[in-house]
Parts: structure tokens; sequence; C-alpha cells
């Protein structure tokens, strides 16, 4: 736990003292489970909306990735259903050590800012009848990158 700890602290401070634009850390009452605002670009679908992630962080964090959910308000997109479970592979098989909490904001941001059209993943009732808490336990497929 000692390599989590100096690593979630790390995270934390930078997130804190130099966030990057339109991120910032909203909550963060210990190290296992953050709470981070993503702002949205004026111009863009959703017109500078602030939405908010909840980052829970594993023991084995940074070799398991963390967990990422957004919180209702859940923004309405291909990749995001409506629990707030994403469908993004860097928050699952092709996550790596050498991304940060930061990193990730950042891509789930730009996805934000690349969506053309407001709507929910063609499958949202049924995986949310079906799905657990926690978006770990889904076998996403990662076939359409077009938004």
């Amino acid at each position: 736990m000692a390599l989590a700890q100096r690593r979630i602290q790390k995270e934390l401070k930078s997130l804190a003292e130099s966030p990057p634009a339109g991120i910032s850390l909203k909550k963060a009452d210990d190290l296992k489970t953050w709470h981070v605002n993503i702002a949205t670009d004026s111009e863009g679908i959703y017109g500078g909306q602030v939405f908010e992630v909840i980052a829970k962080f594993p023991s084995s964090y940074p070799i398991e990735a963390p967990e990422i959910t957004f919180a209702a308000p859940v923004p309405v997109h291909p990749h995001i259903y409506s629990n707030g479970h994403i469908c993004l592979d860097i928050l699952y098989q092709a996550y790596s050590p050498v991304l940060t909490i930061s990193a990730i904001c950042i891509s789930l941001q730009s996805m934000l800012a690349s969506c053309k059209k407001l709507e929910r993943p063609p499958d949202n009732d049924s995986y949310v009848r079906r799905a657990g808490l926690s978006p770990k336990g889904t076998r996403f497929m990662f076939h359409d990158d077009t938004v």
C-alpha cells in the first residue's frame, strides 16, 4: 500500500496546486475516493457545463486502474451510460500505470468535447439493468473511436 499512498499523495498535490485547464479537484476527503470537476468547452455541445467524476483508488494503484464514474447528473454521451459508467479503453484494458488521474480527466474532457450528438449508448437500458455498482466487472467492446 505504500506505493499507492505515495503515488496518490503526489497526484493529489499536483491536481490541487496546478490542475490542467478545465479540471478541478472538488473533494478528496481521503486517499481512496476523489471527486473531480471537468468543465466542457462553452462552444461545444455541452455549452460549458461542468460534470463531476468520482475516482476510487484500489490498494494496488497505480498497477491497477482506478474506478472512474460520472456522478449525477450524468452527461448524455454515446459512450457514457446513465448510471455513470464510462466505455473508454484507458479505464480498462488499455490502462497503463503511467496514466494519472489528471491525464484520465483530460481524456474524458476530450471525449466530451468531440461529442456531436447527445445520445446514450444503444444498449443503455439493458446495461444499466444488469450492471453492478462497479464498471470494472464489465467487458466493454471498444470499437468506436469516432465520438
